[in-house]
């Protein structure tokens, strides 16, 4: 992956944020690897919310939501309470794995790196399921286009390569570049440095059967990667109840 260099709205976006900070890390194209010049930057995170609040009778919205755009940079901040995120964690859920583990921190705590250190036992084969979900969804979102545009085709195909890189390796990898090192389709190639180069509504250059084939193909070979894999069914009880303490003492430890 690239080093890249973050423009300094984030950091500002990190210290301006309301609540205390587990971490916040970097999402979406620059994540996956094929970021626009006139991409904007997705900010996600995990805070916790104080004492009082989650401690008395009023309901408290769980998820902290800042969009913002200066002319210079347009930023997406969104940012769960610990124990909503903990529940995210727990389930199939492939956005919020990509999100605590992605390479582009822009602000840590011990805390992050004790989800980090978790996150390997929350793996499951149940995960591939999310990962058919949105590249199956992505593809029909791409086929109702009257241009279809390079972005949703990067996306439909960093999903699945994510869910069989997953399911075969047992790790995240979100990174197009570097899930495409292992399947090496030149045209997938080609398409990362269009998107680089170009806007986010770039049109693809060729009709979107070319790259139908390939991409059922892909999809086939996740749901047989899922089937074969050598995730466990669940979480196992012990990580469940390790992310719950963890949970527990973030909450301690929050102001009041």
């Amino acid at each position: 992956m690239n080093p890249v260099t973050f423009p300094p709205q984030l950091p500002a976006a990190v210290q301006a944020h309301p609540f205390p900070l587990v971490f916040a890390t970097v999402s979406g194209a620059h994540l996956y690897g094929f970021p626009s010049p006139d991409s904007d930057w997705d900010l996600r995170g995990v805070h916790v919310l104080p004492l009082r609040q989650v401690l008395g009778l009023e309901d408290v919205p769980e998820t902290y939501s800042l969009e913002r755009d200066d002319g210079v940079v347009e930023l997406d901040l969104v940012s769960h309470d610990v124990r909503k995120f903990a529940r995210l964690l727990l389930t199939r859920n492939g956005y919020v794995l990509e999100q605590l583990l992605s390479p582009l921190v822009v602000y840590s705590t011990p805390l992050h790196a004790e989800l980090i250190a978790l996150a390997p036992g929350v793996l499951t084969r149940g995960h591939a399921h999310h990962y058919l979900g949105f590249t199956a969804n992505q593809w029909q979102l791409l086929a109702k286009e009257p241009v279809p545009r390079v972005k949703p085709l990067l996306y439909a195909f960093r999903t699945v390569l994510t869910g069989l890189h997953l399911m075969r390796a047992g790790v995240i990898e979100a990174n197009l570049e570097a899930l495409n090192a292992d399947v090496r389709l030149p045209f997938l190639a080609d398409l990362i440095t269009l998107k680089r180069g170009g806007r986010e509504a770039e049109p693809l250059p060729e009709p979107l059967s070319t790259y139908q084939a390939e991409h059922a193909r892909l999809v086939r070979a996740l749901e047989a990667a899922r089937d074969t894999t050598r995730l466990p069914d669940a979480v196992p009880e012990g990580v469940r109840r390790a992310v719950s303490e963890l949970v527990v003492r973030a909450r301690l430890g929050s102001p009041v």
